[in-house]
């Protein structure tokens, strides 16, 4: 994908230079943000102010991460790749997978826990309220973990804090609505968990870049916020939403280069809005329930590369407009109801482009007739075919959706 988001991008967005964890050693140096540097992860690192790991002084800033990270190791019931082994005595910049930094005009005592990286480190625990004490920290990452339970309220004091990792745990509950209360958090990855129950309004009028919530228990409708959400990706697939995909959706426009609906119980058209979002890379709807005819708008997707709509109850005929799209790399259809395509898409089927489990007479791997005598219809779906050239991103456009978007709080 041309705009894929990897958290190392993001990294070097929130730092100019960046240190990594791997099996508990650091790398990096040079500047932190405001002229400091990264030292720790299970080492000893020489910054640039000639500051070792251990200042030999008192710090209340260390003093108050000792007392965070030893409840919190308290808490971890196992380790059996024995990480927890170097988090013993005061100096925690030299605790495997925990990142100090110092702004270089500082003296040593303006030490700070900055980042913890347990990444893959097969810890079985839970969250503590103490690790609120971390208030400098800026990146916390434990995903590919054993942790379970919920995540404290304290965590409403980590107010610099902007990345929040918890992926591929056991956590639990409802969504972490203290996670709403982070002023500086761009980056949310909460994917892979058992969180249940309905997204709250405010995600989506949050300033985040990244919002990973696949593969969790939520449901509910999807929150008519949605077109509020500056984020560049949106994953939602996995879970039980109903409904429709909200209105809004187009409202989100250039901003929006992946977003994820599929395998829930979504009902419904594809919004006429969705023509709004002229850089969208990647939209997949697959494994819903939605239907009706795609809308011609769907040609403004002028820099969609990957386009999924398989396993649906779409009808109608697949217009030119749809497989003629300059940048569309991958089309899935499959499973749905169409009835034909137009000449383009004919065409289209040479490429790869995966068209079976329809009613297309002629072609291969198509439903039954009998299937195909029950299409489902939705009249509110039905695609009028336009008198002219579809114009992108008008006024008139805009009206369809018949929706405002939601002025956002701070």
């Amino acid at each position: 994908m041309g705009r894929s988001w990897f958290l190392a991008l993001l990294l070097l967005q929130v730092v100019s230079s960046k240190a990594y964890y791997s099996g508990g050693v650091a790398v990096g140096g040079g500047s932190f943000q405001s002229g400091g540097f990264w030292v720790g992860g299970g080492i000893t690192s020489q910054g640039p102010s000639g500051f070792s790991g251990s200042s030999g002084s008192p710090n209340s800033r260390l003093s108050g991460a000792y007392t965070a990270l030893q409840a919190w190791k308290s808490a971890i019931t196992e380790d059996p790749s024995g990480i927890l082994n170097s988090w013993v005595g005061p100096d925690v910049c030299s605790y495997k997978g925990v990142f100090c930094s110092q702004l270089v005009e500082s003296m040593p005592s303006g030490l700070f826990v900055a980042a913890i990286d347990l990444n893959h480190a097969n810890l079985k625990g839970c969250l503590v309220r103490e690790l609120s004490l971390l208030f400098d920290l800026t990146v916390f990452h434990i995903n590919s973990n054993r942790f379970s339970g919920t995540v404290p309220d304290s965590f409403r004091d980590l107010e610099n804090l902007s990345e929040l990792d918890l992926s591929n745990n056991q956590f639990s509950g409802p969504f972490p609505s203290v996670t709403l209360l982070l002023p500086s958090l761009i980056y949310l990855d909460i994917r892979f968990n058992h969180f249940t129950g309905s997204l709250p309004e405010g995600l989506f009028n949050k300033n985040l870049d990244a919002i990973f919530l696949n593969n969790n228990l939520f449901d509910g409708q999807i929150p008519q916020s949605l077109g509020n959400s500056p984020a560049s990706v949106i994953n939602l697939a996995n879970n039980r939403f109903v409904g429709s995909i909200p209105a809004s959706f187009g409202y989100m426009g250039p901003r929006i280069k992946e977003i994820l609906f599929l395998n829930n119980k979504l009902t419904g058209c594809i919004p006429e809005g969705v023509g709004l979002l002229s850089e969208i890379e990647l939209l997949d709807v697959s494994f819903n329930s939605l239907s009706g005819h795609l809308p011609d708008i769907m040609a403004c997707l002028s820099e969609i590369e990957v386009l999924n709509l398989a396993h649906n109850n779409f009808s109608g005929v697949i217009p030119d407009i749809i497989c003629s799209l300059k940048n569309l790399l991958n089309l899935t259809v499959s499973y749905n109801f169409f009835s034909g395509f137009t000449q383009d898409c004919g065409n289209a089927r040479n490429f790869g482009f995966d068209f079976i489990g329809n009613c297309i007479p002629g072609s291969y791997m198509q439903r039954p007739p009998p299937e195909c005598l029950g299409t489902p219809i939705n009249i509110n779906c039905l695609r009028i075919p336009a008198a002219g050239p579809v114009v992108c991103g008008s006024a008139d456009l805009k009206q369809t959706n018949n929706v405002k978007p939601q002025s956002r709080t701070p």
